[in-house]
Order: C-alpha cells, then sequence, then structure tokens
C-alpha cells in the first residue's frame, strides 16, 4: 500500500516548519503557507486558515516546554501578548477574509519581503559591514 504523495509533501512541510520553529522561533507559516499554495495549489485563505489550525497545538505546547525547561520564558509578557494576539488573529483573519485571493497573497509577499530586509540590514549592521 502506498502513501499519496500529498501526505507525504504535507508531512515534509510538517517537519521543515517545525524545525525552523524551533530554532529561530518563526511563526511556521513562513514556511507552510508559501509550501502549501505552491507545492499543493491551495487558495492563499486557505493556505492561512490551515496555518493556523497547524500552529497551535505542537508549535505552542512542544517548543513552549522546552523554553521553558531551560528557563527561557516570561510568562507574565506572554499573557500580555497572548491577550493582544487573540485580539489582533480576530481582526487580521477579519480583514483578510475580505480580501480577494491575489491581494492577500500580495501583501503576504510584501510583508515576507520587508521582514528579510529588515533581518539581513540588521545582521549586516551588527557584523561591522555596514
Amino acid at each position: 500500500m502506498s502513501i499519496p504523495a500529498d501526505l507525504v509533501t504535507l508531512a515534509l512541510i510538517g517537519v521543515a516548519s517545525g524545525v525552523l520553529a524551533g530554532i529561530f522561533g518563526i511563526g511556521g507559516g513562513i514556511i507552510i503557507i508559501p509550501a502549501l499554495v505552491y507545492l499543493l495549489g491551495y487558495s492563499q485563505h486557505q493556505a492561512t486558515g490551515t496555518t493556523l489550525a497547524v500552529l497551535l497545538p505542537p508549535v505552542g505546547i512542544a517548543a513552549f516546554l522546552e523554553y521553558y525547561r531551560h528557563n527561557n520564558v516570561n510568562l507574565r509578557a506572554a499573557v500580555v501578548i497572548a491577550i493582544g494576539l487573540v485580539l489582533g488573529a480576530w481582526a487580521g483573519a477579519y480583514l483578510a477574509n475580505r480580501m480577494s485571493g491575489p491581494a492577500l497573497r500580495l501583501a503576504f509577499g510584501i510583508f515576507i519581503t520587508a521582514m528579510g530586509f529588515a533581518l539581513v540590514y540588521g545582521a549586516l549592521r551588527r557584523l561591522g559591514w555596514m
């Protein structure tokens, strides 16, 4: 009995995003959303909704416990941010579901590109290369 290719692809997306989330603390959306859109043909809205459903249990529990075990969690800050996250996630989902798929994809691409430039610029400055 063979495993369907889409299940293998989904599992590989999960492993890759999990490793990167554990290393960099990134929301897996940087990996999962583009992978679902470009590898499996999900709409931008489906990819975003699926990613939100995916991230809560594994990242929220496994990575938190490991960082907490090493005394690297500020619970007060986490609770305050979580409250803002709940409100912001609702507002963002409300807005995203009123945008067209191409407009949402463009906004996501601009956001990721801007973050990439900011990270590279900051790293170059800290390395003394700028």
